[in-house]
């Protein structure tokens, strides 16, 4: 299980009242002082020139005590908040948005350096959100493992299952690999975990309900339907993380653990000539 960030290290900001349910979700997950900015707001609290505090001139006075955020709220108001506050990527907090709809958790400040990105994942694996990362790293790593594995696979076992899978496709490498998708009942595999954790590849989990609901694009597998309620994990999973990608690797299994990997590597020419 991927422990929560210690309460000095995350700040949780919602921007409306009508946030605080999801604010408190997150924090019994990920942990973090939570902030309602509206009550001093309605309180009339004043600074000592007697004036009241806007929620912009609160989180300017609460931004450097966190090494991270979750702000909750639109993006144009994170940036509002924001405008003046970055100094240096290698010092500045890391921010993450998120809706108040949670379909979106959007990697907006100090993704590389501050982990943005990675809490933009961790977001996402508490909400079900989507992951939004734009940092050129990231752009450049073409491929996408979806990764299913049984009951207590061993991080070294996941590995030998990846290294097998990449060794079929030419070219292919680990230092290619954007991401790992799974389905939700797997989000906490300790061996999963812990490969993610040792090659630094963020974790995006894909719900149950979604994968079932995805066209089937291989052999099904009776025992998964069977055990897990869906045809398959590793294939639709990587076709959801990566929707504009093309299935390069159809299911591949070695001891237990299944991968597929898909390559988006054409991006948004690829998607247009479709379109065309």
């Amino acid at each position: 299980m991927t422990p929560p960030l210690a309460d000095a290290e995350l700040g949780i900001w919602p921007v409306r009242a009508e946030a605080e349910l999801l604010a408190q979700r997150l924090q019994s997950t990920l942990g973090g002082t939570l902030y309602r900015p509206w009550l001093n707001a309605d309180a009339g609290e004043a600074s000592d020139g007697g004036t009241v505090l806007t929620q912009r001139q609160q989180f300017a006075l609460a931004y450097r005590r966190h090494r991270q955020w979750i702000l909750i709220g639109a993006t144009g108001i994170a940036v509002r908040f924001l405008d003046g506050q970055p100094q240096d990527k290698h010092s500045d907090p890391a921010v993450v948005v998120l809706d108040e709809a949670a379909r979106f958790a959007i990697s907006l400040l100090a993704g590389h350096e501050g982990g943005a990105n990675r809490l933009a994942y961790r977001v996402a694996q508490t909400t079900g959100a989507q992951p939004v990362i734009t940092t050129a790293t990231e752009a450049i790593k073409p491929l996408v493992l979806g990764i299913g594995c049984r009951k207590q696979a061993t991080a070294e076992q996941i590995s030998a299952a990846v290294s097998h899978a990449l060794g079929l496709l030419e070219g292919a490498a680990l230092a290619q690999v954007r991401e790992v998708a799974t389905i939700d009942i797997k989000a906490q595999e300790p061996g999963l975990l812990a490969f993610c954790a040792t090659h630094d590849l963020p974790l995006r989990v894909i719900a149950t309900q979604q994968i079932a609901g995805r066209a089937w694009v291989g052999k099904p597998s009776e025992w998964v339907m069977q055990n897990v309620g869906v045809e398959g994990v590793c294939e639709p999973a990587a076709l959801i993380a990566s929707p504009r990608g093309r299935l390069v690797l159809g299911k591949t299994a070695l001891d237990g653990v299944t991968v597929a990997v898909v390559d988006d590597a054409a991006g948004w020419l690829g998607a247009s000539a479709q379109a065309g």
